[in-house]
């Protein structure tokens, strides 16, 4: 018997040794936790070339298959946590046979917030976006006036107005960040970051985005701003690597794809904290899009690391900005507050054309004063109308204007963005004095009330930008300068980073911005560069001498970076102020009667987010006129233009303009937009700084 036992036991051991063991073994993985979506970096030997039929699996749960193929080599894996996934051993199988077991932890949202994203591709007043039939790509569809639409929602019957227009997205997100005075001191912010659009805001441009660029993962280099390595980097790509297909550089940071096995993948979490995080920008991320457009603009708190002690919630506020609803004002008593690990997305239907600003509303004083601004303008219909186009038949339409336009369907036939009058009936002719009936008034809240009268003014070919749906061309431009002007005061700002008690009392900026720079840095532009579509002269001796070791500004994208406390660089100040015009770069016939040549025009859309103090801003020789103001044109209620030209403007905190530069008949050379406050010409205690930028004229 005990024979028998031995010849068991031996047996036994001989087929376990023939069992071959497995040649793969996993050394480490990165992350170690992560959400369902998230990435992992699987490092190890023995996973094979390719992935054939060899699986990775989360604590049982099949990961999907490694695509693209590139993501699986002998020594790395990159693979997503799948969806239901549960904590608990990560094996690698090959040819069935499982690798030694790594812990991996799936973490859950957080209870009552999520970062979530919303860009639809659709809604009811966009159900088919229009696309350029060359690129294929979302495009802004021409104006041809409201669209009667008729549909029947659960076989309920709807009649509404389409007006063109598209979807528009952004992501943001609120935390804090450094930025560096002119000075070169390094100031601390609360402040807006990019979480989409970073390349676009980087180069001085509006994050807004169609939707088939927002919702694409976003790559744009090897790393995230942070250092953290972006899974959308393919290092085997020719050239030292290269972004995979399907991805962009101003796609959201947080986006992923659906599949079919996992068609609600939620937010990358890990990407959004290794952009978010210390990524503040002064101003905020620039925001632009047209009447028309649907808005989905996402807030996403990521906390502030250098206040860990404040759990500070944020909102968005669109200041002077008339709502869809109250719901998304931001101001937190009469909407809502996000919380940090949360994200909400804020829906905005553009009706009126203008310069406006938007800032976060909790505790406005302090928010305000840290960095939480950002400027936000609307473009008019009237950039939209097709090509030779009577600009006041395309205000007017039939119902307003002459006989002869009676077949044209404009702006006045529409009820939501209608300048409504009183008396005379709603078909009569317009009697002298009066835009919209006989012996009637209109409404005085009216953004953009019709010219005095038709003065034959044409869309030209190619299109044109119009500050505000003037009918008369009145308003017409060449170069975007959204300028904010914002003070900081450096005092309140260490005491805001070094948990003491602020002192609103003792509120005094001493360091004047404009677009989130003081002078110098604000014309901080090489020779060389491009401007406005323009190359600075070799003669352009402003701006920043850039070193090797004084690398800012970036000479490709002109932006100042700032390293924050992991000595990482980022790109916090994204706009120069420097505007540069051509004295003969205007369209031919726009300038007057026998002008020739016509000078290029720069729309200075103004706002003033200084908590503390009015502003100044003068120009000195070359006149500005001034043709809005707080997003309304200047024009009375008869249709005559109230337009102001002056060499100065004076605005108070909270209000916004739009003036005019013109170039045309202005000898070349440099000229100042400066404020005659001479206290505000400073950087703190430095001299010949401030509230300043420059205007070069070319030939």
């Amino acid at each position: 018997m005990r024979k028998l036992h031995v010849v068991c036991l031996l047996v036994l051991f001989l087929c376990l040794a023939t069992v071959p063991a497995g040649a793969q073994s996993i050394t480490s993985l990165s992350p170690t936790s992560g959400l369902a979506g998230a990435f992992v970096t699987i490092t190890g030997t023995g996973f094979g070339a390719t992935q054939g039929s060899s699986r990775v699996s989360f604590n049982g749960k099949l990961a999907a298959t490694v695509t693209p193929a590139t993501n699986w080599s002998a020594t790395s894996i990159l693979v997503q946590v799948p969806a239901g996934a549960t904590a608990g051993p990560l094996i690698v199988t090959v040819g069935g046979i499982a690798s030694n077991a790594m812990n991996f932890t799936v973490a859950n949202y957080q209870g009552g917030g999520s970062f979530l994203l919303q860009c639809p591709t659709s809604t009811v007043w966009h159900p088919a976006p229009a696309t350029d039939l060359t690129s294929r790509q979302m495009i802004e569809p021409p104006y041809t006036g409201p669209v009667v639409t008729n549909e029947f929602p659960n076989g309920i019957p709807l009649t509404y107005n389409l007006n063109g227009g598209a979807i528009k997205c952004q992501q943001v997100s609120g935390g804090d960040g450094f930025m560096t005075e002119a000075d070169g001191n390094q100031t601390y912010m609360f402040s807006f970051g990019p979480l989409s659009g970073l390349n676009s805001i980087q180069n001085g441009q509006p994050g807004t985005q169609f939707p088939d660029v927002f919702n694409q993962p976003y790559c744009n280099g090897a790393t995230y701003n942070n250092g953290q390595a972006n899974p959308y980097w393919d290092t085997n790509a020719p050239g030292g690597g290269a972004c995979m297909p399907g991805t962009s550089p101003d796609g959201g940071v947080g986006y992923i794809t659906p599949t079919s096995a996992n068609p609600n993948p939620g937010a990358d979490a890990s990407a959004i904290m290794n952009t978010g995080v210390m990524n503040g920008n002064i101003p905020a991320p620039l925001i632009a899009f047209d009447e028309d457009d649907e808005l989905f603009l996402t807030l996403t708190n990521v906390g502030m690391i250098m206040r860990p002690d404040l759990f500070e919630q944020h909102t968005i506020h669109f200041h002077g900005y008339p709502n869809a609803s109250s719901f998304y004002d931001g101001v937190p008593d009469a909407s809502l507050a996000i919380n940090i690990g949360g994200s909400f997305t804020y829906y905005y239907l553009a009706p009126d054309a203008g310069t406006y600003f938007w800032h976060c509303h909790i505790t406005p004083p302090e928010h305000l004063q840290m960095g939480m601004v950002g400027q936000l303008y609307v473009r008019p219909r009237q950039n939209r109308v097709p090509d030779n186009t009577n600009l006041y038949s395309s205000l007017a339409g039939g119902k307003y204007g002459p006989s002869a336009l009676s077949s044209t369907n404009g702006q006045q036939n529409d009820l939501r963005t209608a300048c409504q009058g009183t008396g005379g009936g709603s078909t009569a002719a317009p009697s002298i004095g009066y835009t919209y009936g006989v012996n009637g008034n209109i409404d005085i809240l009216c953004s953009a009330p019709l010219p005095i009268g038709d003065m034959a003014v044409t869309q030209p070919a190619g299109g044109a930008k119009y500050a505000y749906n003037d009918g008369d061309g009145s308003t017409r431009y060449d170069i975007d300068v959204p300028l904010q002007i914002h003070g900081f005061d450096p005092n309140f700002h260490f005491v805001g980073m070094t948990f003491n008690p602020e002192g609103f009392a003792e509120m005094k900026d001493k360091y004047f911005l404009l677009s989130g720079r003081s002078y110098p840095d604000t014309i901080g532009i090489p020779p060389g560069a491009m401007v406005d579509g323009h190359v600075l002269p070799a003669s352009w001796t402003g701006g920043v001498t850039v070193t090797s070791t004084n690398p800012n500004p970036d000479p490709s994208t002109n932006a100042i970076s700032t390293a924050a406390t992991d000595a990482m660089p980022r790109p916090s100040q994204p706009l120069p102020s420097l505007i540069v015009l051509s004295a003969s770069g205007g369209p031919a016939g726009t300038c007057g009667t026998g002008v020739s040549p016509c000078g290029q025009r720069a729309l200075l859309r103004i706002a003033d987010l200084d908590v503390t103090e009015y502003q100044t801003l003068a120009s000195l020789g070359i006149p500005m006129t001034v043709v809005g103001f707080n997003a309304k044109l200047l024009r009375d209620q008869a249709g005559n233009n109230l337009y102001i030209k002056t060499n100065s403007i004076t605005l108070g905190g909270g209000e916004s303009l739009d003036a005019i530069l013109d170039s045309t008949g202005v000898a070349p050379g440099t000229y100042f937009l400066y404020t005659p406050n001479l206290d505000h010409l400073s950087n703190d205690a430095e001299n010949f700084g401030g509230l300043m930028t420059e205007v070069v004229v070319i030939p």
